[in-house]
């Protein structure tokens, strides 16, 4: 067989534009594709609905790939490794109900699975705005990252979404635009991002499922950005609370939207 590249590019050109033609109007969009996003993804397309990501860095999974200060082991409590077990990733009993597994392993299979379940990751791509209607989000607006980089003034397009899940970490880079630009008071005491505090592992396992909900309507947060959102605090390398709001989030949506 003979190699063409123009057939290469055009058959890449070709397929990129049907898929994003395709999810421009989307059930859930979720943006960041750290642990908890995939998680949430995941859940939400194994039932059924249709499911984009949108991350601004060239590979998804952040902070997971890292471990802990770059020994990629991550540490998971007992609800955790049974999360990681249902997902076919290979846990190890360090004691004292800690158990490890690989954070490579972690990423890689969660990423695979999110797709093969038909979640759409759109890498490279920056939320730079939000559509609001009504008080309450309907959508994103995008770029690509390299032009937000290069401060190129270059104008977004649009996704519509029914629900868009906050999954962006410390940064809650969604959130700040909405309080900065919607005129929409967030539903925290402030109205605002009260931000995280520093790292208590054990309050924050536990804050973080509590304060995976709804932050703004139409905009649910999950794993770090929901307790950055509601001010508690960083829990480190232990992932536990992560994939269980991931898990929380799909199920509090699902409610919505079956509702």
């Amino acid at each position: 067989m003979s190699l063409d590249e123009i057939k290469i590019s055009r058959a890449i050109l070709k397929q990129f534009t049907n898929k994003l033609s395709d999810y421009l109007e989307l059930d859930v969009a979720v943006v960041g594709a750290g642990p908890s996003g995939l998680m949430a993804a995941l859940r939400l397309a194994q039932k059924g609905y249709k499911v984009a990501m949108f991350e601004r860095k060239l590979s998804v999974g952040g902070g997971m790939w890292g471990g802990g200060m770059m020994f990629n082991e991550i540490v998971v409590q007992e609800e955790g490794a049974e999360i990681l077990k249902d997902l076919g990733i290979r846990i190890h009993d360090a004691g004292d109900g800690y158990y490890t597994a690989d954070s490579i392993e972690c990423t890689t299979t969660l990423a695979s699975l999110a797709c093969k379940s038909g979640v759409k990751v759109f890498n490279l791509m920056t939320v730079e705005d939000v559509l609001v209607r009504e008080n309450r989000v309907t959508g994103l607006v995008v770029n690509w990252t390299a032009v937000d980089m290069g401060g190129l003034h270059v104008d977004p397009l649009a996704v519509r979404s029914k629900f868009v899940i906050e999954a962006t970490g410390h940064a809650t880079e969604v959130l700040k635009v909405i309080q900065r630009k919607s005129g929409v008071d967030l539903l925290t005491e402030t109205g605002k991002v009260l931000g995280e505090r520093s790292m208590w592992a054990e309050t924050a396992e536990n804050t973080t499922l509590e304060n995976t909900r709804e932050a703004v309507p139409g905009v649910f947060v999950t794993g770090m950005a929901a307790n950055a959102t509601f001010g508690s605090f960083r829990m480190g390398p232990i992932f536990g609370g992560m994939l269980l709001s991931g898990q929380r989030v799909a199920e509090l949506i699902h409610e919505r939207l079956e509702g």
